[in-house]
């Protein structure tokens, strides 16, 4: 097992290099194993927000693995349990994938999450997944594959509220691709007043989405809507105060933010604001690796090419230097 995967999940990490025995009897899979890996994939969680996803996917994908295969030598209860988990792992695997722009893989790891979760009697579990393929297919610029697959999860039954609130969210992003500002507004809302509400958040699988206790969260799904329907200026103010208020330990989601925001001036005129912020997001960038957050600087870079030849060629040059390679 390489280092870099070992150091980023301690333990776990060590311990999914390991390949199970096939012969391994059901009694010897401990029903303890199950708060092992859910402790393991919180850690996970909070060192994406630090680390990115190369330093991760090997270790998250390794670990998945033995779940799987733990799973089918435990006990029904201990198996329904794994599954569950390993459906979760998936989806984190999905994103990590998704993060560093590898999409076929990323599709299929979102794949084998909703596989996973069709196979056990868990509505919110079957809801989560398929809100995760949405956002892949938001990614991806297909609104109308987003947008029916959180139909299809909002029409599961005993859907407790948080996730019917994060299904909304994300369908409103599908509806942002289409053109439906009156859908996504309608979405946003019914989302937002839900959280407002502070349902109670089940310890998973929805612990990822934090809406309920982010003040910012909704202010971030309304901008990135209305950045897509080009309503930037409708989208500034929500972009200044997400900016202003985002953790240093939320540095990589930061600099995505920065990178939309910049393209907000750009599409105003404003190019002294677009090249300030653009610099300080491509030097997240560069930093983390992200080829999402690249892929947004490669747009906005094309968004501002009209300033190339101008009294701000240098400092265009200079903004996008440390992703230029």
């Amino acid at each position: 097992m390489k280092r870099r995967h070992f150091l980023a999940a301690g333990a776990g990490g060590a311990l999914a290099a390991v390949a199970p025995s096939p012969a391994v009897a059901a009694e010897r899979v401990d029903p303890q194993v199950v708060g092992y890996f859910t402790r393991q994939l919180a850690l996970h969680n909070t060192a994406d927000m630090m680390l990115g996803p190369h330093e991760l996917i090997g270790t998250v994908t390794e670990q998945y693995q033995l779940i799987s295969a733990l799973g089918r030598s435990a006990s029904a209860r201990v198996r329904d349990d794994l599954t569950r988990l390993g459906a979760a792992y998936a989806v984190l695997a999905g994103w990590l994938h998704q993060d560093a722009g590898e999409w076929s893989t990323a599709r299929s790891w979102h794949t084998a999450a909703l596989a996973d979760a069709q196979t056990v009697t868990d509505p919110d579990l079957h809801a989560y997944t398929l809100a995760n393929l949405s956002y892949l297919q938001t990614e991806l610029g297909d609104g109308h594959a987003a947008v029916a697959l959180c139909e299809r999860g909002l029409h599961l039954p005993g859907l407790p509220p948080i996730a019917r609130m994060q299904l909304m969210y994300q369908q409103a992003h599908g509806h942002s691709l289409l053109g439906d500002r009156d859908a996504v507004d309608r979405l946003l809302d019914t989302a937002q007043n839900t959280a407002a509400t502070r349902p109670e958040q089940p310890p998973a699988p929805w612990g990822r989405g934090a809406a309920v206790d982010n003040p910012i969260f909704f202010d971030i799904q309304r901008a990135t809507c209305y950045g897509r329907l080009g309503l930037h200026a409708q989208a500034q103010p929500l972009w200044q105060r997400v900016t202003a208020s985002v953790p240093h330990t939320a540095r990589r989601r930061a600099g995505i933010y920065l990178a939309r925001q910049a393209a907000g001036h750009a599409a105003l005129g404003e190019p002294d604001q677009a090249l300030n912020l653009a610099a300080e997001s491509a030097q997240i960038a560069a930093e983390t690796g992200s080829a999402r957050h690249i892929a947004e600087l490669t747009s906005l870079r094309t968004a501002m090419s009209r300033w190339q030849q101008g009294s701000y060629a240098e400092q265009l040059h200079h903004a996008f230097q440390p992703i230029s390679g």
